[in-house]
């Protein structure tokens, strides 16, 4: 069975970077999809990028892009957020998931599309 876990939060000040880390464990590790997500107390969990198994096709949403990157290194099974330009409303819960193996269509945005969850690495951006 696939696990999944994340490290690399903390705190830090608004305008400041981390790289939060996605270690995956199990034989076919490298074969899937990956997402990262973040959730606020009272709020749905929202998308923040994805990457394709071979690294070749990533995306965002709005509020990250230009900020954020999303990449991988699929020799270490671990896949990689890199936040630069923290603002204390990126304060959240970071998730990374599996999506399973379907077309890429569009930005996969959707925590339905993903089968097998973390348990989370606490962010929290001052101002």
């Amino acid at each position: 069975q696939l696990q999944l876990v994340e490290s690399g939060g903390g705190l830090v000040q608004a305008g400041g970077s981390l790289r939060l880390s996605c270690a995956a464990s199990g034989r076919t590790a490298t074969s899937y999809d990956m997402g990262w997500f973040r959730q606020t107390p009272g709020r749905e969990r929202e998308f923040v990028a994805a990457i394709s198994w071979s690294g070749g096709r990533t995306a965002y949403a709005d509020s990250v892009k230009g900020r954020f990157t999303i990449y991988r290194d699929n020799a270490q099974s671990t896949v990689y957020l890199q936040m630069n330009m923290l603002k204390p409303e990126d304060t959240a819960v970071y998730y990374c998931a599996r999506r399973p193996m379907s077309p890429w269509v569009g930005a996969p945005s959707f925590t339905y599309e993903y089968d097998i969850w973390g348990q989370g690495t606490q962010v929290t951006v001052s101002s």
